[in-house]
C-alpha cells in the first residue's frame, strides 16, 4: 500500500522502498489551462549551478541520464524516470515542480498528485488540489533532497510570479536567447517496466506543452537549506511480503525494470510467477481472472474485480459496507511528535526520555509501551493552584508509542513553541511537553471572580495542547482590546494582559452575573494576539 504524504510530510526513500530507480508521475490539470512540469537539479546550496539539471520538455536528461523526462503515461500528465545512484554528488536536491504556460491561477487547478512508483508498485503519493493555493502561477510539488540519504518531502510552496519566480529562487535567471526547436520526445502507450500499469489514458483536456526557448541561468550567493528542519515523518504501511528488493544494477542497453528479466520477455511484476502465464495479483486464485492493478481493491469473496470500467460488481457483503464506513475515520498520517487526528482529538507520538504531562483522565486510548504516572505538585504547588486557581492535576505518559487525548469533546489546537513563550489559562491546557518551563504569573489590576487573576506562562522549546468550547477567535491586540476573563484561553507574551471593571456592562451585561462585569485589558505592539472562545466557564 502507498504511503500517503501531507504537505510538510517527509520520509526517507529507503523507508519507502529498498530500489534507487524510481518512477516520479505528476498529474495536474485545470479547464483550458496547460502545464510545464520541470525537474530543477540543485547543488548544496540549493541552487541550480549547473543548468544541465534543470529537465524539461527542451532538454529531457541529465548528462548522465540520472534523471529523464518521460512524458505522459500511466494517467499521468508527466513524469520522470529517476536512478537514485547515478545522482553525481554535486546534485543534492531534485525539486519537481509546475508552471502555468499562460495566463492562470493554481486555485483552478483539479485535485492532483505527485507519486512515486518503485518495482512497478506505487509507493508513496502526495495528493493536492486548487483549495491549497490562491493567486500562484508556479509551486514546487515535491522534492528528493540528499540528508545523508536520500528522502522525499511533500512540499506544496506556490510563487505568484510563474516560472521567473522559481528561477529566482533557485539561483537562476532567464537569458534572453533564440528559440530552439524542441527535441521530439517519445511517445508510446505503453508504460515502461518500472512504472505502474496504465489506469487510463491521460486527461484528454491537458494539452502537450509547447516548445519554448531555451533558457539560460547564472548562480547568485547561496541561502540557507529549506530542510534543515527537522523530518516530519509520513505514515508507514509496510506493503505484505515486507520490503520491495532492490532493482538489478543497470547495464548498458535498454532499460532493464526493477524485478524484470535481464533479456526479452514480458514484465514480472512483484510477486508474479517468473516464467510464463498471467499475473496473478497477491490473495488471488493462481489462474484465470483479470489483473489487479497496484493499489486497487481486491475483490471481497463472490465479487468480481472492476477494471476498465466494464465489469458489474457482484452483491457487497454487508461487512464490507461497514469498512468503507469506517475507512475515514482511520488514523490521520504522522506529523511531527504531535498530531491533531480530528478537531476533538490529538494524538502524541512518545520516546524514551520525552515525556509529556497531561490533564488526568484525558487519555482515550494508547498504542505501545506506555506508562502512566501520577503528577504531583508537592505542598506549595498546591497550596499555589489553590490561592491561584492556576492548578491542575496532571499524569506523566512515558515510553515507546501513542497516546490520544481529548476532553469531552472540547475542540484541540496544537501550539509548537520554539524558545518562545505563550500565556493561557490552566483551564485551557489540555497537555504539554514535559520539557517546557512553566511558571505562574500575576496579572495586574482588580481581582477576578474565583481567584483568577493569575495566568500560567509555557517557555522553551515544545508544545502545548489548548482546548477550547467551540471554535476559537484569534485576535490582534490594538490600544483597545477588552476580552471576559471567564472566555480568554490564551495569549502572546508580548501583550500585557490587565484587569478592568467594565463601566459599561456590569450586571446587565452577562446573564446571572450578580456583580461587577471583569474584563481583561490587552496592551502591546503590533503582531500580538489573545485567543478567545466562544463559552464562558
Amino acid at each position: 500500500m502507498a504511503r500517503e504524504f501531507q504537505r510538510g510530510h517527509k520520509a526517507k526513500i529507503s523507508d519507502l522502498t529498498a530500489g534507487t530507480d524510481l518512477y516520479v508521475g505528476v498529474q495536474i490539470t485545470a479547464p483550458g489551462l496547460t502545464f510545464d512540469i520541470s525537474c530543477f537539479g540543485l547543488d548544496a546550496d540549493e541552487r541550480l549551478s549547473d543548468d544541465r539539471y534543470f529537465i524539461f520538455f527542451n532538454q529531457p536528461k541529465s548528462p548522465e541520464e540520472s534523471i529523464q523526462l518521460l512524458g505522459a503515461q500511466s494517467g499521468d500528465t508527466e513524469s520522470f524516470r529517476v536512478t537514485l545512484d547515478k545522482i553525481p554528488p554535486q546534485i543534492q536536491k531534485l525539486s519537481f515542480t509546475a508552471t502555468i504556460d499562460g495566463n492562470g491561477q493554481m486555485s483552478q487547478i483539479s485535485p492532483g498528485y505527485v507519486r512515486i512508483v518503485a518495482g512497478g508498485e506505487e509507493v508513496a503519493r502526495y495528493p493536492f488540489d486548487g483549495s491549497e493555493f490562491s493567486t500562484e502561477r508556479a509551486v514546487m510539488l515535491g522534492d528528493f533532497y540528499l540528508k545523508d540519504v536520500w528522502r522525499f518531502a511533500a512540499v506544496g510552496q506556490g510563487f505568484d510570479g510563474g516560472l521567473d519566480a522559481l528561477l529566482k529562487n533557485f539561483g537562476g535567471e532567464v537569458a534572453e536567447e533564440e528559440p530552439a526547436a524542441a527535441p521530439q520526445q517519445p511517445q508510446s502507450d505503453a508504460a515502461p517496466g518500472f512504472a505502474p500499469p496504465a489506469f487510463g489514458a491521460p486527461p484528454a483536456s491537458v494539452p502537450a506543452p509547447a516548445p519554448a526557448p531555451d533558457q539560460g541561468f547564472a548562480p547568485p550567493a547561496p541561502s540557507p537549506s529549506v530542510h534543515a528542519a527537522p523530518t516530519i515523518v509520513a505514515p508507514l504501511n509496510t506493503p505484505p511480503g515486507g520490503t520491495v528488493p532492490p532493482p538489478a544494477a543497470p547495464q548498458g542497453g535498454p532499460f532493464t525494470p526493477p524485478g524484470a528479466p535481464p533479456q526479452g520477455g514480458p514484465f514480472t511484476p512483484p510477486g508474479a510467477p517468473p516464467q510464463g502465464g498471467p499475473f496473478t495479483p497477491p490473495g488471488a486464485a493462481p489462474q484465470g481472472g483479470p489483473f489487479t492493478p497496484p493499489g486497487a481493491p481486491v475483490a471481497f469473496p463472490g465479487q468480481a474485480q472492476p477494471f476498465g470500467g466494464g465489469t458489474q460488481l457482484a452483491p457487497v457483503p454487508p461487512e464490507a459496507g461497514l469498512r468503507a464506513v469506517l475507512t475515514k475515520y482511520s488514523e490521520a498520517p504522522v506529523g511531527d511528535r504531535w498530531t491533531e487526528q480530528n478537531p476533538q482529538l490529538v494524538r502524541t507520538t512518545l520516546t524514551k526520555g520525552a515525556n509529556i504531562l497531561a490533564k488526568q483522565g484525558s487519555m482515550v486510548a494508547y498504542q505501545g509501551d506506555i506508562d502512566f504516572a501520577h503528577k504531583g505538585s508537592g505542598l506549595l504547588g498546591k497550596l499555589t493552584g489553590q490561592l491561584t486557581g492556576q492548578g491542575m492535576a496532571l499524569m506523566r505518559c512515558s515510553g515507546d508509542g501513542e497516546v490520544f487525548l481529548a476532553d469531552e469533546g472540547s475542540h484541540l489546537f496544537v501550539i509548537r513553541l520554539e524558545n518562545e513563550q505563550l500565556y493561557t489559562s490552566a483551564r485551557g491546557v489540555l497537555a504539554f511537553d514535559e520539557a517546557l518551563d512553566t511558571e505562574i504569573r500575576r496579572i495586574e489590576g482588580a481581582g477576578l471572580p474565583g481567584g483568577g487573576l493569575f495566568s500560567m506562562l509555557f517557555s522553551g522549546t515544545g508544545a502545548v495542547v489548548v482546548k477550547t468550547r467551540g471554535l476559537p477567535v484569534v485576535l490582534p491586540v490594538g490600544p483597545a482590546t477588552y476580552v471576559d476573563g471567564n472566555a480568554v484561553i490564551a495569549w502572546s507574551a508580548g501583550a500585557q494582559a490587565v484587569t478592568t471593571t467594565s463601566l459599561r456592562l456590569r450586571r446587565s451585561g452577562y446573564a446571572r452575573q450578580t456583580q461587577e462585569a471583569i474584563n481583561l485589558q490587552f496592551r502591546g505592539a503590533p503582531g500580538n494576539f489573545v485567543v478567545v472562545q466562544p463559552f464562558e466557564v
